[in-house]
């Protein structure tokens, strides 16, 4: 079985390269491909051809993301299946670089290719079509090598981890609370909380609300939206071991009426 899904790639598109060809993740750089581009220079060449592009657009490239159960493949057979897949979907008009991660607990494929052909200049066109072709093309090539498919309809645009995230009755944001716990105890401050949060493999976002993105994951989370305790101002208090949970105001008329009757009991006593 393979989950895939798709987002674009509006900037730092090297650091996305990057990401992708890490060394750690990739067998030393073994399950590392590409195709009309070097993946060495892929981010220069891209640029290039961008410059190049007939429409004007954000978009700088696309990420796309297979992703396999565990034990149901090997890193060269996920491999195989991710080239076929990037070249069936681009049909040899967009410059790609295929990796195929293997540091998690299961295989799943990055293929980040160039948001402009090299036929027509045009820029790639995502959506609910073109998903749905390589949904279809996915589902194909995994069947065609002895895979599990994902059945019409189920967990579409998902990861693989989103989709046993889901399974398990885990989440995003499931996750990130257990990592802010884990990681107050061991902070100095909140700039600490934040790097010890980094060297989890967070990424952190400060404006107005402090957010993070956990690897794989598109959107970044807001701290407030997980709760009162998950709050910049909470988690400062907790660092320093002075934070209360506010507990429900309580309701003056209710205490009121308690005394009363209580007065009362005890006149008649």
């Amino acid at each position: 079985m393979a989950v895939t899904k798709i987002h674009p790639i509006k900037s730092t598109l090297k650091k996305a390269l990057d990401y992708i060809e890490n060394p750690a993740k990739t067998d030393e750089k073994m399950l590392v491909s590409s195709f009309a581009c070097s993946y060495e220079t892929a981010d220069i060449e891209f640029e290039l051809l961008l410059s190049q592009a007939m429409q004007k657009g954000n978009n700088l490239a696309h990420h796309l993301i297979q992703s396999f159960a565990p034990g149901e493949t090997t890193p060269e057979q996920a491999h195989e299946i991710g080239r076929q897949l990037a070249d069936e979907v681009l049909q040899g008009k967009y410059p790609y670089v295929l990796t195929t991660h293997i540091d998690k607990g299961h295989i799943h494929n990055h293929v980040i290719f160039c948001a402009v052909d090299m036929v027509n200049q045009r820029k790639y066109v995502s959506n609910r079509q073109s998903y749905a072709y390589i949904r279809r093309t996915s589902d194909r090539l995994c069947k065609e090598h002895g895979l599990s498919v994902v059945m019409p309809g189920q967990d579409r645009g998902k990861s693989y981890a989103e989709w046993d995230a889901h399974r398990k009755g885990t989440s995003w944001k499931a996750k990130l609370k257990i990592a802010i716990d884990a990681a107050i105890p061991q902070a100095k401050d909140f700039d600490d909380f934040l790097r010890l949060l980094q060297e989890q493999g967070y990424e952190v976002k400060r404006g107005k609300y402090v957010s993070f993105r956990a690897p794989g994951q598109e959107r970044f989370t807001r701290c407030k939206t997980l709760g009162e305790t998950y709050a910049e101002e909470a988690i400062t208090e907790r660092i320093k071991g002075r934070f209360a949970e506010r507990k429900p105001k309580e309701n003056r008329k209710i205490s009121l009426r308690i005394d009363l009757e209580n007065s009362i009991k005890a006149q008649q006593s």
